[in-house]
């Protein structure tokens, strides 16, 4: 597996947990970080998901409401709203990775980790938010 494919999978679990429990973030992500074989730079990236999606929560999770409306967000299932937010994060807020490359990494996530219609709800929904030209502008070079 790839090092950043796997540090957006200790972010993810790291985000899972931070939203299922009262557990501190640094904390939960140096308990994930020591559980996994990351380069240096996958655990920066990792560090970086989860303090971005922690920081702009609020916004991700009003973006995730416009595009998503028929979910709410805390009826949503919390694979797919963290993915989601990774996501979205990556590609709409930091601008670390081409939208292209976080659209197909939020799917391979979620058809490991989510249930058997995550993939086209993540799909979707990202699809839908690619769609605006103020998120989807990206150049980067990273996936």
């Amino acid at each position: 597996m790839k090092n950043r494919r796997r540090a957006r999978t200790v972010a993810l679990k790291a985000l899972y947990e931070l939203d299922t429990t009262v557990h501190q973030p640094g904390t939960v992500l140096t308990q994930r970080l020591a559980e996994e074989t990351l380069t240096s730079d996958g655990e920066v990236f990792a560090r970086q998901l989860v303090t971005g999606v922690l920081q702009n929560r609020a916004k991700l999770d009003q973006l995730i409401h416009e595009h998503a409306p028929e979910w709410p967000i805390d009826q949503m299932a919390v694979i797919d709203r963290n993915v989601l937010r990774i996501a979205i994060y990556e590609f709409g807020i930091a601008r670390i990775t081409p939208l292209k490359v976080a659209i197909n990494e939020a799917i391979e996530m979620a058809k490991t980790y989510g249930a058997d219609s995550a993939p086209r709800f993540i799909n979707g929904v990202l699809g839908s938010l690619a769609a605006l030209p103020n998120l989807a502008q990206n150049n980067t070079k990273h996936s």
